[in-house]
């Protein structure tokens, strides 16, 4: 990425806990582009995001939002921040309409007609206390919440739960719209990567605290492959071309970044060669074995 003043910068970030350490994540975000986080569940995904909103304290590294520290700075860097957690939070004897007045305030470009105009489109009834609705629904309000402030920067952790598949597709046509103008950004972490097919221009890849990727889109797809082949032609060395191999009775599928040493590795054996997608890169990265068991596997 080229952009010198980009709207989302981490750096050499870590943090640790007792049974689990993110470790030197370096990435960056320019203006009128989504970013696609993915990884498994307890990757460091939501930890980032808790960094980068100054919930969590970075224990080493530099993150930087619109060019400012967000742990000395928080309260400025969230005022222009769009926040949408798989799990919304807001006081639950409230009414939709009661919330959004509370939070509103918080934020200088708050639009009260857009929230309405949002909340209407979203099918979310503004009288109905919080704790009344579906989860759905909830997510709904918050994202009308944070799509009405017209924010720099929309932080999505997971937001997709909950959501029909016919709002799914309106809500991705609409960041694409958010992006167009060039200044805002998207950060949207998701476990459904067809969703990220369809919006996302670059993907960050943490796994296990670690980051494995960060890249275009384009990239990431034109580099990986899946090579399918018998479990003969696996050896010490043939081993290390791929970033992760499931094996069994049918002999094994891996995946690999580096499709034309593969090739000349296997030159004159049987094998075969398809197009690996995110949601490949995602299941193999980091496997091995049979049943594609995956080494150092935890749950944090």
């Amino acid at each position: 990425m080229s952009d010198p003043n980009p709207i989302l910068e981490l750096r050499g970030v870590g943090k640790a806990y007792e049974s689990f350490a993110l470790r030197d994540v370096s990435f960056s975000l320019p203006r009128g582009y989504i970013m696609g986080l993915i990884g498994p569940n307890g990757a460091g995904k939501t930890t980032v995001i808790k960094m980068i909103l100054a919930l969590v304290r970075p224990d080493a590294g530099r993150i930087r939002v619109f060019g400012l520290d967000p742990t000395l700075e928080g309260e400025a860097v969230r005022a222009r921040i769009g926040f949408v957690h798989e799990n919304p939070v807001f006081h639950s004897a409230l009414s939709a309409e009661r919330a959004a007045a509370a939070v509103g305030p918080f934020y200088p470009t708050w639009d009260e007609a857009a929230f309405r105009s949002l909340a209407k489109e979203f099918g979310v009834p503004l009288s109905g206390k919080l704790k009344t609705l579906s989860h759905g629904t909830r997510t709904r309000f918050a994202l009308a919440v944070a799509l009405a402030h017209n924010a720099d920067l929309l932080l999505l952790d997971e937001p997709s739960s909950g959501l029909d598949p016919a709002f799914r597709r309106g809500l991705l046509d609409r960041l694409a719209g958010v992006i167009e103008g060039g200044d805002t950004a998207v950060l949207f972490s998701s476990h459904i990567t067809s969703d990220l097919d369809r919006v996302a221009d670059y993907i960050t890849f943490i796994q296990d605290g670690v980051l494995r990727i960060s890249e275009t889109k384009e990239e990431v797809l034109e580099r990986h492959a899946l090579v399918k082949g018998d479990v003969a032609l696996l050896t010490e060395a043939t081993r290390t071309l791929f970033v992760g191999i499931v094996t069994g009775d049918f002999g094994f599928v891996g995946l690999t970044a580096d499709v034309e040493a593969v090739r000349d590795a296997f030159d004159g054996e049987s094998f075969v060669v398809d197009p690996a997608t995110l949601d490949d890169v995602v299941f193999y990265t980091g496997r091995t074995g049979p049943g594609g068991l995956r080494l150092h596997d935890h749950s944090v």
